[in-house]
């Protein structure tokens, strides 16, 4: 599929499919009608489906109904409930044709229904029909998570992710860092130049962040206001207060005027760190690691500003 016959809305990448049967004549035939314009991976059991789901994040699951061991609807449950895989569509295929099991498989939350034996042409149309979907589902739930003025994630997104990074942590006992940044004297700065100008350098900022970050799996989101969060899984207390000390010598580098800052003649922030080591005490939530953060952020700006505190969440 060339770039022009792409639907809006899907990447430029080959989509992921997953084809699911224990049957590999059935699954032959699947590969051989979709071979070409999609990457495909396969299953021949719901145990395995449920493993490859999880490790290659396919956009669209082929899924036979009736096979030995974990059936269809068992996988569909499974996925359902996995923190990683609840969003991707499912397409029933089966031998069973009547309105029963048709009836059956909608209520369970596939998105489709085919029936055996396959007729390459409808399998191409549906499949196509619900990447479609799919993807520009994820095309504006992409956006409903970006700050309007500044381009990085918003707020809704942050605390998603940080909810998400944090059961991580907890699950595997890896480290998670959160840095808190703001921007010195910014009532002061648009006061100053105006709220114009003001958005214009909140964007520089945002940019600033976002070229620090080394890792698809940082993330950077407005907060609020003048306030910017990055959020790093994996990563320990060495290296986050490494990377906040590289964003407070960043910063001024961009030589974003700033004359009525006491603190210097250009625009400079102050940031805040603070990080989980492993498991953390019975009842605790990310909400003690977003507390932490906050009150190295008061502790920088209370030594002057334009600098950098950190501390670690003790067990």
């Amino acid at each position: 599929m060339t770039a022009a016959e792409r639907p809006a809305g899907w990447p430029d990448r080959k989509p992921r499919l997953l084809l699911v049967d224990d049957q590999p004549v059935q699954l032959q035939a699947l590969y051989r009608t979709l071979a070409g314009d999609y990457q495909l991976f396969m299953a021949t059991n719901g145990e395995q489906a449920l493993q490859v789901a999880l490790q290659q994040q396919p956009d669209l699951i082929l899924l036979d109904v009736v096979m030995e061991g974990l059936d269809g609807f068992g996988v569909l449950q499974r996925l359902r409930a996995q923190a990683q895989t609840p969003a991707i569509p499912v397409i029933f295929v089966t031998a069973h044709s009547d309105q029963d099991i048709e009836s059956r498989c909608l209520e369970a939350g596939a998105v489709d229904f085919i029936t055996k034996p396959i007729n390459p042409a409808v399998v191409r149309a549906r499949v196509r029909t619900h990447l479609t979907l799919k993807f520009q589902s994820d095309l504006l739930r992409s956006l409903a998570f970006v700050d309007g003025l500044t381009g990085v994630a918003n707020r809704r997104r942050f605390d998603e992710r940080l909810a998400l990074e944090w059961a991580r942590a907890q699950r595997h006992g890896h480290a998670l860092s959160l840095l808190l940044v703001d921007v010195d004297h910014f009532k002061a700065y648009n006061d100053r130049y105006g709220h114009q100008a003001g958005d214009e350098a909140l964007r520089r900022v945002a940019a600033c962040l976002t070229e620090q970050m080394r890792r698809g799996t940082d993330l950077v989101a407005r907060y609020g206001g003048e306030e910017f969060a990055c959020l790093l899984p994996d990563t320990d207390s060495e290296q986050a207060l490494a990377l906040a000390q590289r964003i407070v010598e960043a910063v001024p580098l961009m030589a974003i005027p700033h004359s009525a800052c006491p603190v210097a003649p250009v625009l400079t922030v102050s940031v805040g760190v603070a990080t989980r080591r492993g498991p953390t005490q019975p009842g605790w939530s990310s909400a003690a690691l977003l507390g932490l953060a906050d009150a190295q952020l008061y502790e920088a700006k209370r030594l002057g500003r334009a600098r950098a505190c950190a501390a670690v969440l003790e067990a």
